[in-house]
């Protein structure tokens, strides 16, 4: 007797379901995010924008919103991406109702909303808060290496150009000449040019020149500035050592130097971005930070970075934290990037508990850096005093898995925009993907 199989209807007419969301279960992360785009969010910034009458109808934000969150929060990015799985997959087909927008609307409404979406982080972080995700009691600090949407070797040092900018100038005048000559011996011939075309080489290499005299010029401009406030920082300091009667010490420094390092680098594709160091080697990009709360993983503050150092966003970040809350945590822990003595001043006067590592070590107390600073030395005994049972062991295990829940299970390793701001509104928009998903998952 022959084995009986289930009967494969892919000829047979069937019987739709009568609502678009029948085709996702009901506890699926696209449901939430419909749900709070329609119910909860407040999204009179982006439908605001929208006064003319004229022209084809356009999409509803609301739509358009929950489509970029979801798309996000599943680890699609790329506009393309996005719209082919509004026809391939049915959580995407779902949320656009079968209507599906072609990739240049998707990929305009998230240039022209940009900011606005970026400020959803606030609202959607408020919610999870609702929920009781956010208790403040310990937040942890960290920052991760992200590429941008250019490559490295699209950069050129301020040495490399002063010699290429010659090189260039002294070849396209040369072809220049070659060109006028092949077109006086072409008008002597033919008689139908007008002699002063330049071939699409030239132009290529003058264009070349151009972009490079341009970041010289920038190079050059930041060097002076630098220059500037150092110069300006030696003199407030020397007068308060007049001021105080000290004795100068040492020999007088140079002057700060106003031309720019002959190693500094600009990147011609995003100016912006900067050669960072990672472990896995250097890459052109930016350092994305992120505070998170220790109770469920929710990014409560975010902020982002060219400088491959993380000693200046500390504050901020706490900071941020009461701006998105209007409360301070009570703890909060870093690695040693952010060891200072300015960093834990800080701390002391929001009066939150500091676990700050002082040097790389596998025990944060145990490193060997010297320490000069009264209040980095009180922090090497405090962690050293408590050993396993010091607070500073939920650093790692609260903050470093958010990365790699971002970088890894959702993919998002490098950059799709182009610019400090815009790349900051990027990076806003996946945090808040990340809170959605710790959302749906309480939910």
């Amino acid at each position: 007797m022959s084995k009986h199989f289930r009967p494969w209807k892919i000829d047979e007419a069937q019987l739709l379901p009568p609502c678009v969301e029948d085709y996702v279960p009901k506890d699926h992360l696209s449901r939430l995010i419909v749900a709070l785009v329609r119910e909860s969010l407040d999204l009179s910034a982006i439908g605001g924008s929208y006064k003319s009458e004229l022209g084809q109808p356009p999409f509803d934000p609301r739509l358009m919103t929950a489509l970029l969150l979801h798309g996000y929060a599943s680890g699609l990015y790329s506009s393309r991406r996005i719209a082919r799985a509004c026809v391939e997959r049915a959580d995407f087909m779902m949320i656009v109702a079968g209507d599906a927008p072609d990739f240049r609307t998707i990929s305009e409404f998230r240039r022209r909303h940009l900011s606005a979406l970026a400020a959803l982080f606030v609202q959607v972080l408020r919610l999870a808060e609702k929920a009781g995700l956010v208790k403040l009691g310990h937040v942890a600090l960290d920052g991760t290496k992200i590429k941008a949407n250019a490559s490295k070797h699209k950069a050129m040092s301020y040495a490399r150009m002063k010699t290429r900018e010659a090189e260039l100038a002294a070849e396209v005048d040369r072809w220049l000449k070659a060109a006028e000559a092949a077109d006086a011996e072409e008008d002597r011939l033919y008689g139908d040019r007008r002699g002063d075309e330049m071939p699409a080489w030239v132009a290529d290499k003058q264009k070349r020149l151009e972009k490079i005299r341009q970041a010289r010029a920038e190079l050059e401009a930041e060097a002076r500035a630098a220059a500037e406030a150092e110069q300006r920082r030696r003199d407030q300091a020397e007068a308060q050592r007049v001021a105080e009667g000290r004795k100068k010490n040492g020999k007088t420094p140079a002057p700060p130097k106003a031309e720019p390092d002959g190693k500094a680098q600009r990147n011609f594709t995003d100016p912006e971005s900067r050669i960072l160091k990672t472990k896995d080697g250097y890459i052109q990009g930016y350092n994305a930070q992120a505070a998170v709360d220790a109770g469920a993983q929710i990014i409560v503050a975010h902020g982002l970075t060219p400088s491959t150092s993380d000693q200046d966003q500390l504050v901020a970040l706490i900071d941020g934290i009461e701006d998105n809350l209007g409360r301070k945590p009570r703890e909060a822990s870093a690695d040693a990037g952010y060891c200072s003595e300015t960093n834990l001043a800080a701390l002391a006067d929001r009066q939150i508990g500091a676990y700050i590592a002082t040097g790389r070590a596998k025990h944060p107390g145990d490193a060997k850096r010297k320490i000069a600073g009264p209040l980095a030395k009180a922090m090497r005994n405090k962690l050293k005093r408590a050993g396993w049972r010091s607070r500073y062991r939920l650093r790692k295990q609260t903050v470093e898995p958010v990365f790699g829940q971002i970088k890894q299970a959702r993919g998002f390793r490098q950059f799709l925009l182009r610019g400090i701001e815009k790349v900051t509104a990027e990076w806003a928009l996946i945090c808040t993907a990340h809170n959605l998903t710790k959302l749906a998952r309480a939910a």
